[in-house]
């Protein structure tokens, strides 16, 4: 079990993804170099898994060297953490700020960096 609200940072990225999701497998390399740069200035991530197959999706973290926070129901869209988001499509990210308030929704590279850097007070 993990806690949201234990696992906030000053900035929490959600990201929804899945092993055989392409684009989002596209899109890890990018979470994984954001994560490396914001990690130690308050920024935490914790992805949701939409696989339903364990292996697969355990086999992606390896492969795509997601070493922060992974949580999955495999229940593929069925999962109750995207139905409680809305979440219809995948890759989908939430940018929550310190008190857990969704402050952005798919964002991507500059302006995933410009918003994380403007809630950490970074210039």
């Amino acid at each position: 079990m993990v806690s949201l609200k234990e696992s906030l940072g000053k900035v929490t990225l959600i990201d929804f993804w899945a092993s055989w999701c392409q684009p989002c497998r596209q899109e890890n390399s990018n979470v994984v170099s954001f994560y490396n740069e914001f990690h130690s200035k308050g920024l935490n991530i914790i992805s949701v898994s939409l696989d339903e197959n364990k292996g697969s999706w355990i086999k992606a973290i390896e492969e795509d060297k997601l070493t922060w926070t992974q949580v999955s129901y495999l229940k593929e869209m069925k999962d109750p953490i995207a139905l409680q988001y809305g979440v219809t499509q995948i890759p989908t990210t939430f940018l929550l700020d310190a008190s857990g308030k969704v402050v952005a929704i798919d964002l991507r590279g500059n302006d995933l960096k410009a918003k994380t850097k403007e809630l950490l007070s970074i210039k």
